[in-house]
């Protein structure tokens, strides 16, 4: 009979991260481990808050194991019934993601094939992943940026927006990360709801005269109704993150945004996501694959659907002091997939 173990993991980052819902200094990760016919398979569940209904580590440990006695019953094989019935059964999506990622690497593992085959896909590197520099000093930002650079290969920076000292520390902050990038890098901006509809606005057409490819989550959750208007009257694309969790939120959408913010913990794993890509392109919007604090275990598994999606931003693991696991190498700002069997993770 397949059985489920799982590991705690607190991680601390290299630098923390403030967006304008607050500061982390660490990453805490459920690190999920299914076993059937003498074969592993990995999963990873990180807890996030976008809302009322923050689903923390405590609240996905106690559901792990309120569910874990049906699980132990069923198989990998039946991947889709065992997430049909987790969503009937109310069980967060950052655990239904674990579960679902550790059905995928073990069914991959047991084939000896890696998932973006089985899916169809390619190891081809998908779009540049970009890094994210969080609300600071304008020097801090600066200094950001070169801390980046020493990381890797870096040609995509992400700037969180959305300081509660108001538009005008934004645009400060903005301006020293511009002088501090290579020339040639993408620059997108994530506002993560810290704006106002008028401050919105002001800001879309002042980041179009600058360069931004995109602009994410200006608008908080609960204000999709002005999300048309300010589409309108901006000059960039505008993307949602907390405002879309799962492909049945894709019809209130179509006419209002330009694209949206795909995160595994969010629409419950692989197959939530794939289910997203398909109602987002059939609206023809664009796709963006984010994270929360995963490891280099959750972003490798987020980074298959690279062939599919527009942009990716999963950097969380190259922010860490210490990563348990090796996956998606960065090379060129691209993540290039591993070609072991599951999604070729290696725990070091």
């Amino acid at each position: 009979m397949p059985s489920l173990s799982h590991t705690v993991l607190r991680l601390q980052k290299r630098v923390p991260l403030t967006i304008s819902r607050g500061t982390s200094t660490h990453s805490e990760v459920i690190w999920i481990r299914w076993s059937e016919d003498g074969v592993e398979g990995w999963g990873e569940a990180a807890p996030f808050a976008i809302d009322a209904h923050p689903q923390r580590l405590e609240t996905l440990l106690a559901a792990l194991e309120a569910h874990r006695p049906w699980l132990e019953q069923t198989s990998a094989w039946s991947r889709d019934a065992a997430e049909r019935r987790l969503w009937t059964d109310g069980a967060p999506s950052a655990l239904i993601a674990g579960i679902n990622q550790a059905m995928h690497d073990w069914a991959g593992r047991r084939l000896g094939q890696p998932v973006w085959r089985l899916l169809g896909l390619s190891n081809e590197p998908g779009p540049l992943t970009s890094v994210t520099v969080g609300i600071s000093s304008p020097e801090a930002a600066r200094n950001r940026v070169r801390q980046w650079l020493e990381v890797g290969d870096v040609r995509a920076f992400k700037i969180k927006l959305g300081a509660q000292a108001g538009i005008a520390a934004d645009q400060a902050m903005f301006e020293a990360v511009r002088e501090a990038i290579p020339a040639g890098a993408r620059v997108s901006v994530d506002a993560n709801g810290g704006w106002t509809q008028v401050d919105a606005t002001l800001m879309a057409r002042w980041l179009g005269e600058r360069g931004v490819d995109h602009l994410e989550q200006p608008l908080a959750v609960g204000q999709e109704a002005d999300l048309a208007a300010l589409q309108a009257a901006s000059p960039l694309p505008i993307l949602v993150d907390e405002s879309c969790r799962t492909a049945a939120d894709i019809p209130r959408l179509v006419g209002a945004v330009s694209g949206i913010n795909i995160k595994l913990m969010k629409c419950g794993g692989l197959d939530g996501a794939l289910r997203l890509v398909h109602a987002a392109r059939a609206h023809g919007l664009k796709i963006l694959v984010g994270c929360y604090g995963s490891t280099a275990l959750g972003n490798t598994c987020a980074a298959t659907l690279g062939p599919l999606v527009d942009y990716l931003d999963l950097d969380s693991h190259l922010n860490l002091s210490t990563d348990p696991f090796a996956g998606a190498a960065l090379r060129a700002g691209r993540l290039e997939l591993p070609s072991l069997p599951g999604f070729g993770l290696i725990h070091d």
